[in-house]
């Protein structure tokens, strides 16, 4: 790399390089975060220490697992490289409406990842798991304003990146685009940032008062002085389930994406997926987060009340789900790489949301509550369901990024290794923990019983690395050397495939785009007339009718 170019992307506010720069970063997490789960599987796949006879060392391995997957790959990998690279060009945007301080937010997101991984090697690094506890959080000899401080950039960025997209899509849409012809993907990206700007100040709140606890001698978090330890519970987890949502909103915009451009259908009964689902996920995300903490100490009403919110928030998310199958409904499907990843995280969301039901129900919780049960639903219905979904989406916008093809036969091997190794690996959690092996212990020779389970998943875990790895080298490698790939090669109707060209430049567009009433993003009934409610025709080629 020159020094010329490095200058260019160094000094960039392109929003598409930015988007560039937060995969390579949430990449980076993931990868690390993994070799965290893998350590994590090996020392649990025997009784007894088996790679560490230090039960600190184990928590780290926790601490930067759950921590790098949810606060650096999740949530900045769809709200910050989805969201940056995709969400201007289907609003026909040349850029977002401040790209300086969208420039800011990818600096202040790369801080928080490289004081992450710099927690390898300072002398006390944090051993608080990525929720913090007090008293736990407090007492401890790890390195607890390390952990704030990285939280603190992540929520600084992800503030800044919300304030940016929510102006760029209220007031830079292109002319006559109106609210319901916005694209799936940015419904479920405005509703995940407006989530972020709601809840981010409540857990920014906490870690500091935490950090005051620890270093100040406040006594927030003290009972024997007045505080409260539950206290500190409540406001994480009141931001920290709406940042499910956040997570799961854009992954499924990005099925709704995958979906409607290879089913070649339009969404179906869209008003009711925007307006019940995405906003009625929105409206209730705010009153479910009780139900992580049904064996805390709490009045019974709490209790109860919650659980009707937590059961009542599956009706918009139910919404979603009959959209997503209602647009697969007599479609003549193309089934690639990125759809294959599509289609499993339909059957993902079905396991993670039926295990879900017990786990919201307060009786039966008593029992499941900080099992490997509640480990394994959350992996479906966040982390692999999300994960499914990004790859899904990298594979089907790959030639939009970088003019070629990723799909091929190691994709296929890729994502095979990837689903199967997925069960292989909590299939057996969801048993053990239904039967009371508890979360995060270090150690189990109280329960010699769950060994062999344990060995299955570690199993499963590598099958997993594998399918990755394989993922992840098929992207490069596609990226300088795969099959190139022609303008708009899924004949969609979606702004950023028609009137953008491949490797898109400074400015997006050659012609910015003007549309009128008749137009849609998922117009594929009549493509023809659909492309002409475009006053301009897009770049050389892009408007021609699907063959």
């Amino acid at each position: 790399m020159s020094m010329q170019t490095f200058k260019e992307w160094f000094f960039t506010t392109d929003h598409k390089r930015i988007g560039i720069m937060y995969l390579i970063g949430s990449m980076t997490a993931f990868v690390v975060a993994g070799m965290m789960a893998l350590l994590i599987r090996l020392e649990q796949s025997q009784l007894g220490p088996t790679i560490t006879d230090n039960p600190n060392e184990y928590n780290q391995w926790l601490y930067f697992h759950g921590a790098a997957m949810v606060l650096a790959f999740l949530i900045p990998g769809l709200t910050g490289f989805f969201a940056n690279y995709f969400l201007p060009l289907m609003i026909g945007a040349q850029d977002v409406a401040f790209p300086r301080i969208n420039a800011f937010s990818i600096w202040l997101f790369y801080g928080a990842i490289i004081l992450a991984l710099l927690s390898f090697v300072i002398p006390d690094p944090p051993d608080i798991m990525w929720t913090g506890y007090p008293p736990y959080s407090i007492t401890t000899m790890g390195n607890t304003a390390y952990y704030v401080f990285t939280l603190h950039l992540l929520g600084f960025s992800s503030v800044l990146g919300a304030v940016n997209f929510l102006v760029t899509v209220i007031y830079m849409r292109a002319p006559g685009i109106g609210w319901n012809q916005l694209n799936i993907f940015t419904w479920t990206t405005v509703a995940a940032f407006v989530l972020q700007l709601v809840f981010i100040p409540v857990l920014a709140s906490a870690v500091t008062m935490l950090l005051f606890d620890k270093y100040l001698g406040t006594n927030f978090f003290n009972p024997e002085a007045g505080g409260d330890v539950l206290l500190y519970q409540n406001l994480f987890w009141f931001y920290s389930h709406p940042a499910v949502y956040v997570i799961f909103l854009p992954a499924v915009g990005i099925l709704f994406e995958i979906f409607t451009t290879m089913c070649k259908n339009r969404v179906f009964n869209y008003k009711a997926c925007v307006y019940g689902g995405i906003w009625g996920i929105v409206g209730i995300s705010g009153f479910v987060w009780v139900h992580h903490l049904y064996v805390s100490g709490m009045p019974d009403w709490l209790r109860i009340g919650q659980m009707v919110t937590t059961l009542l928030i599956s009706v918009p998310v139910g919404l979603m789900v009959m959209s997503m199958w209602g647009t697969l409904y007599k479609a003549a499907i193309t089934f690639n790489t990125g759809m294959l990843y599509a289609i499993s995280c339909l059957f993902l969301v079905l396991s993670g949301g039926l295990t879900g039901i017990p786990l919201a129900l307060t009786a039966i919780t008593v029992h499941l509550s900080e099992t490997s049960f509640v480990h394994a639903h959350f992996h479906f219905i966040m982390a692999m369901f999300s994960a499914f979904a990004m790859f899904g989406g990298i594979y089907y916008w790959f030639p939009k990024m970088f003019g070629r093809y990723a799909d091929g036969k190691w994709a296929t091997t890729g994502f095979i290794l990837n689903i199967v190794g997925v069960h292989v690996t909590f299939v057996p959690l969801f048993i053990i923990g239904a039967q009371g092996m508890p979360r995060r212990y270090w150690d189990y020779q109280m329960f010699p019983q769950f060994e062999p389970y344990h060995q299955v998943a570690t199993l499963g875990a590598f099958m997993v690395a594998a399918g990755m790895s394989v993922t992840i080298l098929n992207w490069i490698i596609c990226a300088f050397k795969g099959k190139v790939a022609p303008e708009n090669p899924w004949k969609s109707c979606s702004l950023e495939w028609t009137h953008a060209p491949n490797c898109p430049q400074a400015g997006n567009f050659p012609n910015p785009p003007t549309v009128t009433a008749d137009w849609s993003p998922y117009g594929y009934a009549d493509r023809e007339a659909n492309l002409k409610a475009t006053t301009d025709p897009g770049f050389p080629g892009a408007a021609k009718p699907a063959e």
